[in-house]
């Protein structure tokens, strides 16, 4: 077991290719097209971004930044959260992608300016897994309780169940599968929508659970592991609440980022209840969850790597 559920330093990348991508629109419902020209829509997007860091370094939060390139386009590239992951023992894992769009993300250039100030001590690159047709978005798709040693997947086009436990297996993770839905039947395509895990909370769709044994197994999973659940709506997880993510700063001082979108579609009991813990802190981000179809949580790649 560890006490280090929440990370104390995020990785963000700049989206200066930012657009409404048409590959990943296939499978992802909460993306949604604006009447803005890419000029616009980039600067927006870009500017919200910048926002949101300078909000989270004002906290002691400590955010690496990564400057994208414009070429080759990359639209979604301001959600590094799927395509790697990195662990206390320096362990730094990369992920098959779902979309030719994004398989361009996976970036040395990247790798490289965390080795520069964190001890990343073996890389596994999983991404072969694509040749089969076969995906595993991180922790788009994984949601680690890292304290109980449990992962959580909504088994999508983008979450393949093997690769899933093998995974979960060699991380020593108890994993939990499950199917989830929109309100249209529509498969959800990242379990990181409908469900985040803080130390103390756990927000989940249970409405998007249809199964009923599997329904009741999530939420008796987490209320056996101590998390105080908040089940939000459908309406609220198309609303990004489910999309949040607890982060700490150096002081210990632990914080729950969620888009303003999300903070405002929490009934103000359950903002209280997640902020019994920790300090709420909304990110304004409407062009980048609207047109990008992910929120805050997917736009930050925790680091839990050993500082050098």
């Amino acid at each position: 077991m560890t006490d280090l559920q929440s990370a104390r330093s995020l990785l963000m990348v700049r989206p200066v290719s930012f657009g409404f991508d048409q590959e990943t629109a296939q499978s992802n419902t909460f993306q949604h097209e604006l009447p803005l020209s890419k000029t616009e829509m980039r600067k927006r997007a870009c500017d919200e971004f910048d926002t949101a860091v300078e909000l989270l370094r004002s906290h002691a939060i400590e955010v690496v930044v990564f400057e994208d390139t414009p070429f080759p386009e990359k639209p979604d590239a301001v959600f590094p959260n799927n395509w790697l992951s990195t662990w206390p023992d320096g362990m730094t894992y990369l992920y098959p992608m779902a979309t030719e769009s994004r398989r361009i993300e996976r970036s040395e250039d990247v790798i490289s300016l965390l080795n520069k100030r964190w001890d990343i001590r073996h890389i596994v690159d999983n991404s072969r897994a694509e040749v089969e047709g076969t995906y595993l978005e991180s922790t788009g798709v994984m949601i680690f309780d890292h304290i109980h040693k449990i992962v959580y997947g909504c088994l999508s086009i983008r979450c393949n169940e093997d690769l899933f436990r093998h995974h979960a297996d060699e991380r020593g993770y108890k994993p939990i599968v499950f199917h989830a839905v929109n309100e249209t039947g529509f498969p959800i395509y990242h379990t990181n929508v409908l469900m985040g895990i803080q130390t103390s909370t756990a927000v989940v769709c249970l409405d998007a659970i249809k199964a009923r044994d599997e329904r009741e197994m999530v939420e008796a999973q987490l209320r056996h592991t101590g998390h105080e659940v908040i089940p939000i709506t459908q309406a609220q997880m198309n609303s990004f609440c489910g999309n949040i993510l607890e982060v700490r700063n150096d002081a210990k001082e632990s914080f729950i980022v969620l888009s303003q979108t999300a903070y405002d579609a929490f009934t103000e009991a359950e903002r209280a209840q997640l902020s019994e813990n920790a300090t709420l802190l909304p990110i304004s981000i409407p062009t980048i969850e609207t047109v990008g179809g992910g929120s805050a949580r997917c736009m930050m790649a925790e680091i839990f790597l050993p500082k050098r």
